[in-house]
């Protein structure tokens, strides 16, 4: 019997009977209920998404309290991100063992700074005592008629991500395997604080109907796209982007060869990844110029309904692990 966090909430809390204003529930990045419903005049939704990050899953037993304000929250933003949605509203459930007003006072401060950069209002919540998570729900504003969606994207589509991908992966291991490298830096910074792309996203919609953050590692995200969508995709491997502390990593700690199963399975990148019709590839192009992001393009979408990831030799390539799985495995994510 399966038994991963995704073949949990499909059997347990996928439920058929919804709300008439309930435009999208649980099994994309958000949940988008129609605000219109209530202001006929209105296009607006809202989503909505939830994330927990729980001590020694999420992030290692060590990282301090700003960090882990800083990363909750652009978990929650960066799934606001793939749907196309302004970020507005927050809600903080928060455990604690105990109350340590130092730490209380830092992840506060963090998360208030945060929370301002962003227009985003605390507006409710709940704190009980237990082993340390944080629980965010987030909530943004969308056009329902420009929102991206898993299932919408098309064979002869463009994929491409966003930024770079393995950062955190990396930086994970250098805090894990107490590897003090100072040109591993970058690495453990995006590890504490990945950021979302909301700016880049809301203007996106403009030119995708199709996207996905990237959690838990571009091949078990890619492959969510993919299953919604009904169709498969062929990606280029030496058109990953990885970023020049990544590199230097593999050429000093992994006899010079890029570990693309860490890379591609190991998640915590928070970049997104969406498809783009080959006539806007141009458009979407000259908006991350524009921005200062830069955007990789990595592959097409296919009508074969598998997900093959191909060397610089054209060849398949294959990976035993996909992505992150919290009750396969037991190791900090």
């Amino acid at each position: 019997m399966n038994s991963s966090e995704f073949d949990i909430i499909k059997k347990y809390f996928t439920f058929l009977d919804q709300r008439r204003d309930v435009i999208l529930p649980a099994g994309d990045d958000c949940a988008i209920v129609d605000a219109g419903q209530h202001h006929p005049d209105s296009c607006s939704a809202i989503a909505v998404t939830t994330d927990t990050l729980v001590s020694g899953i999420h992030f290692p037993v060590q990282t301090c309290a700003a960090d882990i304000a800083f990363k909750a929250l652009m978990v929650n933003l960066s799934d606001l991100a793939a749907m196309g949605a302004e970020p507005a509203w927050l809600c903080l459930s928060l455990t604690l063992p105990e109350i340590k007003h130092p730490w209380l006072s830092e992840f506060s401060a963090q998360l208030k700074q945060t929370l301002a950069e962003n227009d985003i209002s605390l507006i409710g919540g709940d704190t009980t005592r237990g082993p340390l998570s944080i629980t965010m729900q987030a909530m943004g504003l969308l056009n329902k008629a420009k929102a991206m969606r898993r299932n919408q994207a098309r064979p002869g589509d463009r994929i491409f991500v966003t930024g770079t991908l393995g950062d955190a992966a990396i930086g994970l291991r250098c805090v894990t395997e107490n590897l003090d490298d100072p040109a591993l830096a970058d690495c453990v910074h995006k590890l504490n604080r990945p950021q979302a792309r909301n700016r880049f996203a809301l203007a996106l919609v403009n030119y995708c109907d199709c996207a996905i953050d990237i959690s838990d590692g571009l091949l078990a995200d890619l492959g969510h796209l993919l299953e919604a969508s009904h169709c498969g995709a062929i990606i280029q491997q030496a058109a990953i982007p990885i970023s020049t502390a990544a590199a230097y990593y593999c050429d000093h700690y992994c006899q010079h060869q890029t570990d693309w199963s860490m890379v591609l399975s190991h998640g915590d990148d928070y970049e997104l990844c969406f498809t783009v019709a080959a006539d806007k590839v141009a458009a979407v192009e000259k908006l991350a110029d524009t921005l200062s992001l830069p955007v990789s393009c990595i592959g097409e979408i296919t009508e074969e309904k598998s997900l093959i990831c191909v060397d610089k030799h054209n060849k398949p390539v294959n990976y035993t692990m996909l992505g992150y799985q919290h009750f396969n495995q037991h190791v900090s994510k």
